[in-house]
């Protein structure tokens, strides 16, 4: 574990636009804690706009199945979304046509 007190090195997969590590970040200045993002990985076109439109000095890996574990830094909390499609409108929601039966 590299962190001490306050601070805390994370690293944001599947990030999306940016969600979790906002609110993550906000609850570690909320706490005292100083986080530093020391890696970041997203593959969809839009969502990487918005994500280096916010965070413009933060590098945005690729594909995170393309990356060896030996590439990604030492960290202390792994932030990650999972695929959200199924539940958004741009999916079509249809993770509610599945039958329970």
């Amino acid at each position: 574990m590299t962190s001490t007190l306050n601070k805390l090195r994370f690293i944001d997969l599947f990030a999306g636009m940016d969600g979790f590590r906002l609110g993550f970040e906000q609850a570690c200045h909320a706490q005292g804690i100083t986080p530093n993002c020391v890696f970041t990985s997203e593959i969809k076109p839009h969502a990487l706009k918005v994500y280096a439109d916010n965070f413009p000095n933060s590098p945005i890996h690729g594909d995170i199945t393309q990356i060896p574990a030996e590439e990604i830094p030492d960290f202390d909390v792994l932030l990650a979304g999972f695929p959200c499609q199924a539940f958004s409108y741009a999916g079509k929601r249809q993770v509610y046509a599945i039958s329970c039966n």
